[in-house]
């Protein structure tokens, strides 16, 4: 029985430590390049309770942080069938990846990218999915033809947020620039029914890690929409979400040194 006491207040107070450490691991870092609607503001992460719907800029975003419960949200598949994410009845650890639609050549240059490790990934039990701003029917149809060429085969799973409503849950939907849309238009971009056309709304690209119990361990948001998490580290931190255990039946957390030292770490960039 001591040896039992001994191990849960261990193990409590290691979560604790490991809580204080995610904290201090919340940067924020000053933003160069390509923002969208920028007015000057800084993102600073908050509680959900007080996060505004939709931000006026890029840089007035407030997304979802690390140790927080993921949004449950309704998006659709390329049938226009409605697709569930809900952080209380995950079976996997998932990685959720924002970008902004097929017609932005820096969404298509990273989906490509990801080729190397989406395999990889998937075999370590992590699910990803992606979401688009596009309407289900162009989730990849819109998608530059080398994008398509490159990841054929891959079972890329892209799905429709045309309503924005994940990008809203995550904190991450934000005004588009009216000279945004107008430039699509005159590219002959088709952007009808998408988040931009329909609701003026984008998401900042973002990346979130979502472990089995719904807990973000991750997240990445950068206004500057040039900036993407790389493919090797997004491979670290699948593998650090993969060793994220899981709660015991008593409901005490079994702490365990992740190997590549990724759970719990934030990067959320102005």
């Amino acid at each position: 029985m001591a040896l039992d006491f001994l191990e849960s207040t261990m193990n409590r107070l290691l979560a604790l430590l490991l809580t204080a450490i995610i904290a201090a691991c919340t940067q924020n870092h000053s933003a160069t390049g390509s923002v969208e609607g920028s007015q000057g503001q800084s993102t600073q992460p908050v509680d959900s309770g007080t996060r505004p719907a939709i931000a006026e800029s890029a840089t007035g975003i407030e997304p979802s942080v690390v140790g927080a419960l993921a949004p449950r949200f309704e998006v659709q598949t390329v049938e226009s069938e409605t697709f569930v994410f809900d952080p209380a009845a995950l079976e996997r650890p998932a990685v959720v990846i924002t970008f902004r639609g097929g017609w932005c050549p820096f969404c298509n240059l990273h989906l490509a990218e990801l080729r190397q490790v989406l395999p990889e990934i998937r075999a370590l039990g992590v699910d990803v999915l992606f979401l688009s701003g596009d309407r289900p029917e162009l989730l990849y149809d819109s998608l530059q033809l080398e994008t398509q060429e490159t990841i054929a085969g891959l079972d890329y799973v892209i799905l429709s947020d045309a309503d924005a409503q994940a990008a809203i849950a995550f904190g991450i939907a934000f005004r588009a620039p009216e000279s945004t849309i107008q430039r699509r238009h005159e590219k002959g971009d088709d952007i009808a029914g998408s988040s931009m056309a329909r609701h003026g709304v984008l998401p900042v690209p973002s990346v979130f890690a979502i472990d089995r119990q719904g807990i973000i361990q991750f997240a990445h948001s950068n206004p500057d929409y040039k900036v993407r998490v790389p493919a090797d580290e997004l491979l670290l931190v699948a593998k650090g979400l993969a060793a994220t255990p899981r709660a015991t039946h008593d409901g005490d957390l079994v702490i365990q040194q992740s190997s590549t030292n990724t759970v719990g770490l934030v990067e959320i960039s102005p």
